[in-house]
Order: structure tokens, then C-alpha cells, then sequence
């Protein structure tokens, strides 16, 4: 019997733990990462690799970095043959030797390149001048593509690094006072004239053999010394790549090629040749070296990352849209670089969204540029590709910004919109029946007084037309819906749902978020009704005033597709966290991280079962974690798994009826494979928008009709509109726009007109949500025109929307 002291320690926990603690920290799990294994067909042998003292490897590191073809999901690699020694050098050579092509600091050719050699006999160095042309010996001089581990008997030697920070500083100080660069000249040439010169370099032990997941044993302050002559420096790098099979210890050649990709020369377009074999040489790495850059660029400097991600994304847009002045090798010698460039970058995006929190935001991946290109083209290859090595934008989506997938997303929308209606065409002429124009569109017609029971009948019964474009009709009421009316409908349905009395949302004041009841007390249509709206609203590029945690969406796509079996388990948030929990119940998180914290005897002390009671609507909740719960104690032992049972239980089993129906709802309209490419994130932005809210950027996209910028009535208006206060310019863009919310890609990717009604000083604004537009009478003074907009605003459900 627990009694009084269970219900107190349950107490404790939903109060947020306030007990006083005499310290302690909350524990972590541990878990090695992962491997990649998706998007190069680099050779190297599966696993850790020989001498790799990585941590555990995850297969999943890359999945969701990589998203494969749609026709061949298993069997096919996305980067075609990025390992093959096939012209390899041909490409970096023929830069060299073509000064049009390939120019480095002040625009002279690269000067003769000194190729290095190793003497496996002696274990040494040694190197020899070769001419600038180097024709001859191509077939020779193949990039090494796999790195063999040193044998037992025969150890590497490194020529001696003795050189620190301070010492090379002031060189570069007294380089730049005397401008004699001779010294900082040679000291590049010598360093980077190979991976083994390199490693001497910055290694902290240059004898060790081998490499730990969680630091890449090197000097960083070092590594983060400011970069002075470019050119000596790119010398000395074509020189590291040209040799082959390096006689190096294990991971040095990862190390190396970790410190290269950190210099800041490449963010210059005259480095480009020499980064795309830098690059080249990283995924041809093994999957287990791949598993150690991730590790080691989580150890990066914020800033040095940001440079990293910068550069390497410059170079696949300079690749992408290449400049006029030919300053590039021809595509058809360097097609092999925007692949190359993105499995890198995709290296790098898993690295940083492993790091908990991450280091860099996820938009600083994206690619802006490529909102330019044919995404639909891209699209289609991702689905159907022509080839086994077709390259798409869309199986690294990380890449592609929100406004690219909302593109993306749209198109495919309006072709599944003709291909419906297309069908609904050619079932009418089949039957000898007359088409009518209303076949192409999903028609909803309903009553203001009974909008959800109306609602829930027309979806119910149109079910085969949802993918059709949207039309709504108010009985009762003229008008044409070109978009006003409808986005009318989502508003007043949204509101009418999420009205507390209907008890199938919990509202939680604290973060004015909404979460789905535990006690299911409006019907599973209903929710159902709720998932189709949201759908309908990505399928018709509507924006909804819906305010969901994070959780909500990330659950929404797990998976993205509706499974094609229908008992599989949708809708489960996989491995859910206490910050998923803090944003509907942050005072029930903090209990439970109180209670992973406390020192003392928790069996005694808190006096807790796994068996929990939550009060919603004024009414406990009871619910056993585990068989008998009642009667199993809390301890210090098992308290981690009453927190994750606790957290599984609130957030996936106690709703798991509502959200499948709210799933199944979402997808029976939005079922676009483009889905996959999505983050949670991206589509909360998508059926929410975004509240920041920045006028000026409307009032520069702003076109006007009758009037002019210069206008005193225009004056006035934006005078007055930014006089208002936040609620109030919400309820502004609800008049105008028929929603408070911001479209994805912000304000600039809005239309909006204002204008002229000469004659009809007396009357009130009236708003077009269809085309964004507001109809402004020429008032006479300021006064007059804020007090006749605030009456409109005050009236804007059904006065004015057509």
C-alpha cells in the first residue's frame, strides 16, 4: 500500500519537483554514432576499419541525410562511380597546366609542381622537381582512393615538425614588415607537400597510430591560424594529392584531409580545382572514416564550421550557374563536382544534427541558388532516374530550401489536381454524360450555423475529389470563391473545433499551445477532420492558424508515407525527450528532470509507482506504465525508465487513437512523395507560416492602383499601420490577407495592392482576400481613415471578404 505518500510524490512531480536537492546532475545516455552508408560507392571495407578506435557505429547516420531513389531504393548508390581512378588526375593536371583555367593569387599559373615520393625500403621522404606539363606520367599519377593501414613490420616516418603558433606569427609579422615571403613560402611548400608532412605538422603525437572518435588528435590552435600566402599553400596541396598509396599511419590521411578542408583558400574561386579533389578525396574515404569526420567536425569552432558549410555550398552554386568568363573547366570534364561537393556537405550536415544542440541552424545548409533551378526536372529524376548514377538535389534534400520543397510541393499538388479531375472528365464521357465545370473542383457547401456537422458530411462524401482544387460556398450568401472564401472556411472551422467546450484539444496557457485530449471526447471523425484540413490547407497553399508543438509534426511524419500495411503503427514519435514534453507541460518536466536528479532515496522519499494520474478537464487520468504498475516501486535504479515510459506514455500511447486519425486524415490529402524531403520544422512552415511580422517588407512589395507611393492617402495608411501595435497589425493582414500568419519565403514573396474607390470617401475599406487586395476610399485627413479602417477590422468576419 502506498496511499498518501504515492499520490504526494505524483504531486511533486506535476509541481515540477519542488523539493529542495542538495545537487546532483541528470545522466545521459550514451551511444556511439553512427556510419554512413547511403551515397557513395567509394571502395574500403565495411565496419570500423582496421586501426579505428572510433566509437560504435550507427547505420543510420546518413538515412536521413540521403534520400535514394524512389524506383530502386536498396540496390542503387546516388553518386555514380566517385571512387574511380578514371581521370582522376586528368582533370587536376590539365587545371594546372592551363593558366586560363586555373589561376591562384595574383593570376599567375601554378609554378612547376614538386611531386613526393616515398622509399618504402628506407621509411623516408624524398622528392624530386618534375616539368609543368607532366603529360607523360598521368597514367602514373592516379589520386589515392584508398587508404592501406601501415604494415606491422614496416613503420612510416614523418620529417620532424617543431613549429608552434607563436613562432609562425611572428614570421608572418616579419614577412609582411620586410615583404620577403621566402621563409613563409617555404614553410607552406613544406608542410603541405604531403598527407605525412601534414600530420607532422599538426599531430600532437606524430607516432600515434590510430584515431578516437571524439578528438582528432591535432594541435588546433594551430589549425586555426590565419591562412597568408594562397598560392605557395595550393602548390604544396597538389603536390599531397598527387601521391599514391602514401605510406602513412592509420587515419593520418583522414586527419590531413580534415585539416585541408579547414584552410580558408578555398573561398576563393581561383582554389576551386584543387578543393573539388580535396573533396573527391573525402568520399572515396571508407564508410568508418566517414563515421570519424563526423565525430571530429562536431569538435570544429562554430565560425570554422560556418566557413566550411559557406564554402563548400559557393562551390556548388559556382558550379551550378558557372560565371561567363570560362574561369572553370568545361561541365563536361567537372560533372563529377556537385555530387562530390554534396556527399561532403551531407557529412557535415549529420556531424552538425548529431551535436545535441546543434552547432549550426539547418537553414544554414540550405542552397538558395537553387531556387532558380528546374526543381520539377530534379524531381523527376529523384523518382524515375534515367540512370543508375543520376544525380538529384532531391536525395540530399538538406540541401533545398523551404521555398524550393514548398515549390516542389505545390507542383506536384496541381498535377495530382489535373490527373483527378482528368479522371472525373473521362468517367463523364465514358457514361454518355454531359462534363460540367464542377467536376474539376472539390465544391464544399455549407451553413455558417452548422459549419462542422456540413463539413464533416462533404468531406465524407467527396473523398474521391480531395486532391481536386478547393471551392467553398457559404449557402445563403453570393459570391465567387477565387480564394477569399475559402481560406474564410479554414478560419471559422479552425476556431469552431479547437473551442474548448468540444474537449478534443487541451489548450496550454504557458507556451498557447494546443495538444490532443487523453480522454477522446470528441469522435475520431472529428480529428480525422482536423488531419484533412491540415492536408488540404499544403495541398491548396493555405495558412492556417494552428498552433501544434513540435512534437506534433515530427509525429506526422513517422513515417512520411502511409505504410501500405494497414494494422503498422503510424504516428509514434520515436524516442520522445523531456524538452518535447516542456513545450505542453513544462512544470511535468521539470518534475521529471528533478526526479532523474535527486540524490536522496526516491522509493522512500517520493514514494512513487508506475502508475500516474494526470487531471484534464477537472478529471483524473490513471494510467499504468507497466503491468501492475500500482504495485511496482519507483527507485533510484529504475527512475530512467519510469521517465521514458512516463514520456512515451503522455506523448504517443494515451492519444495514439486521436493522432491516427489525425494522421491517416493529413495524408489522405497530402500524400506527395515530396514529403520525404521534409523536416518537421518545414512543415509546420508550411501549415502555419511563420508570426513574425515586418509591414515594411509588405509596403515594398506594394502595387497601387489609382494612387501612388506619394499619395497623402498612401502616407497616412502606412502611418497609421505602423502605428499599430502587434494584435492589431495581425488583425490587419487577417482583414487584407484572410490570415495573421506569413507565408513561407516571408512578406517579399506576398502580392499586395491597395486600391483607389474615388467618390466613396464615406465608406469603409473593403478587403479582396482572394488577390491580397484592399480597396481604399481617398479619405480627407488621417483621423478619418484610421478610425474607418479600425471600424472595418473590428467587422471582419463576412463584411468585405469576396
Amino acid at each position: 500500500m502506498r496511499g498518501k505518500g504515492g499520490r504526494e510524490g505524483e504531486e511533486w512531480v506535476r509541481r515540477g519537483g519542488e523539493r529542495e536537492r542538495s545537487g546532483g546532475g541528470e545522466g545521459q545516455k550514451g551511444g556511439g554514432e553512427g556510419r554512413a552508408t547511403r551515397g557513395g560507392s567509394g571502395g574500403g571495407r565495411g565496419g570500423r576499419g582496421e586501426g579505428d578506435r572510433s566509437a560504435p557505429e550507427n547505420p543510420q547516420v546518413y538515412r536521413s541525410l540521403f534520400v535514394p531513389s524512389l524506383k530502386d531504393v536498396e540496390n542503387r548508390s546516388r553518386f555514380g562511380d566517385l571512387t574511380s581512378s578514371h581521370s582522376v588526375n586528368s582533370g587536376l593536371l590539365s587545371a594546372i597546366n592551363d593558366s586560363s583555367a586555373f589561376r591562384v593569387g595574383s593570376g599567375s599559373s601554378l609554378p612547376p609542381i614538386r611531386r613526393q615520393e616515398v622509399d618504402s625500403r628506407r621509411g623516408s621522404v624524398s622528392s624530386r622537381r618534375g616539368s609543368a606539363t607532366l603529360r607523360s606520367a598521368r597514367s602514373e599519377e592516379r589520386l589515392p582512393l584508398r587508404q592501406d593501414s601501415p604494415s606491422t613490420s614496416q613503420r612510416p616516418v614523418y620529417p620532424a615538425r617543431t613549429t608552434r603558433r607563436e613562432d609562425f606569427m611572428q614570421e608572418v609579422r616579419k614577412s609582411k614588415e620586410t615583404k620577403n615571403y621566402t621563409e613563409m613560402k617555404k614553410f607552406y611548400f613544406d608542410t603541405f607537400e604531403s598527407y605525412a608532412s601534414i600530420c607532422a605538422t599538426f599531430k600532437r603525437d606524430p607516432d600515434f597510430d590510430g584515431a578516437r572518435a571524439d578528438d582528432p588528435g591535432l594541435k588546433m590552435e594551430l589549425v586555426y591560424t590565419p591562412s597568408v600566402v594562397h598560392k605557395h599553400f595550393l602548390k604544396a596541396v597538389i603536390n599531397a594529392l598527387l601521391q599514391e598509396r602514401p605510406h602513412l599511419f592509420s587515419k593520418d590521411r583522414v586527419r590531413a584531409l580534415f585539416i585541408l578542408l579547414q584552410t580558408p583558400v578555398f573561398l576563393t574561386q581561383s582554389s576551386y580545382t584543387v578543393l573539388a579533389h580535396v573533396l573527391r578525396n573525402i568520399t572515396s574515404l571508407s564508410n568508418g572514416d566517414h563515421q570519424l569526420l563526423v565525430n571530429w567536425f562536431r569538435t570544429l569552432e562554430v565560425p570554422r564550421l560556418r566557413m566550411i558549410v559557406g564554402f563548400v555550398i559557393q562551390f556548388i552554386t559556382v558550379r551550378q550557374f558557372p560565371p561567363p568568363d570560362r574561369s572553370l573547366p568545361p561541365l563536361s570534364k567537372s560533372k563529377w563536382w556537385i555530387p562530390t561537393a554534396t556527399k561532403v556537405l551531407a557529412i557535415i550536415y549529420a556531424s552538425n544534427t548529431s551535436s545535441q544542440p546543434p552547432l549550426l541552424h539547418y537553414t544554414e545548409f540550405y542552397n538558395h541558388a537553387l531556387d532558380h533551378l528546374d526543381l520539377m526536372t530534379e524531381y523527376r529524376t529523384w523518382q524515375l532516374p534515367e540512370k543508375p548514377d543520376s544525380f538529384s538535389y532531391c536525395q540530399y534534400p538538406f540541401i533545398l530550401s523551404i521555398v524550393a520543397k514548398r515549390h516542389i510541393l505545390t507542383k506536384d499538388a496541381e498535377q495530382q489536381m489535373i490527373l483527378t479531375a482528368r479522371r472525373s472528365l473521362v468517367a463523364k464521357v465514358a457514361r454518355h454524360q454531359p462534363p460540367q465545370i464542377d467536376i474539376f473542383f472539390l465544391n464544399i457547401n455549407v451553413r455558417r450555423n452548422c459549419l462542422v456537422e456540413d463539413s464533416l458530411k462533404e468531406i465524407a462524401t467527396k473523398k474521391r475529389d480531395l486532391k481536386k482544387k478547393l471551392k467553398v460556398t457559404f449557402e445563403g450568401e453570393p459570391g465567387l470563391d477565387m480564394g477569399g472564401l475559402t481560406k474564410e472556411w479554414f478560419l471559422l472551422l479552425i476556431k469552431q473545433i479547437f473551442k474548448p467546450e468540444n474537449k478534443m484539444f487541451v489548450y496550454h496557457p504557458s507556451k498557447r499551445l494546443y495538444w490532443f485530449s487523453m480522454g477522446q471526447q470528441g469522435s475520431l471523425r472529428e480529428y480525422n477532420l482536423i488531419g484533412v484540413l491540415m492536408g488540404l490547407a499544403v495541398y491548396n497553399s493555405i495558412i492556417l492558424d494552428i498552433r501544434f508543438p513540435s512534437i506534433c509534426f515530427r509525429k506526422l511524419l513517422s513515417p512520411p508515407v502511409v505504410p501500405a500495411y494497414e494494422h503498422m503503427a503510424v504516428g509514434i514519435a520515436k524516442e520522445p525527450s523531456l524538452d518535447d514534453l516542456s513545450e505542453i507541460m513544462p512544470e511535468v518536466a521539470h518534475g521529471l528532470r528533478e526526479l532523474l536528479r535527486y540524490e536522496g532515496d526516491v522509493e522512500d522519499d517520493m514514494c512513487l509507482s508506475f502508475q500516474v494520474s494526470l487531471e484534464e478537464y477537472g478529471q483524473p487520468k490513471t494510467f499504468n506504465l507497466k503491468e501492475n504498475g500500482e504495485t511496482l516501486p519507483v527507485t533510484n535504479e529504475n527512475r530512467q525508465e519510469f521517465v521514458t515510459l512516463y514520456l512515451d506514455w503522455i506523448l504517443n500511447t494515451a492519444i495514439y487513437e486521436q493522432f491516427r486519425a489525425f494522421y491517416l486524415g493529413f495524408h489522405t490529402v497530402c500524400a506527395s512523395n515530396a514529403l520525404i524531403m521534409l523536416r518537421p520544422e518545414e512543415v509546420e512552415m508550411l501549415v502555419c507560416g511563420t508570426q513574425t511580422i515586418d509591414l515594411n517588407e509588405l509596403r515594398k512589395v506594394t502595387e497601387y492602383d489609382g494612387y501612388s507611393p506619394e499619395y497623402p492617402t498612401i502616407r497616412w495608411f502606412w502611418e497609421v499601420i505602423n502605428e499599430m501595435t502587434i494584435a492589431q497589425q495581425k488583425r490587419f493582414l487577417l482583414f487584407t490577407t484572410g490570415s495573421d500568419r506569413i507565408p513561407v519565403g516571408g512578406m517579399g514573396e506576398m502580392s499586395f495592392k491597395v486600391s483607389c474607390w474615388r467618390g466613396h470617401t464615406h465608406m469603409l475599406p473593403q478587403a479582396h482576400t482572394c488577390f491580397n487586395q484592399l480597396v481604399l476610399p481617398p479619405y480627407n485627413d488621417k483621423a478619418t481613415l484610421r478610425n474607418k479602417l479600425f471600424i472595418a477590422l473590428d467587422n471582419a468576419e463576412g463584411f468585405g471578404l469576396e
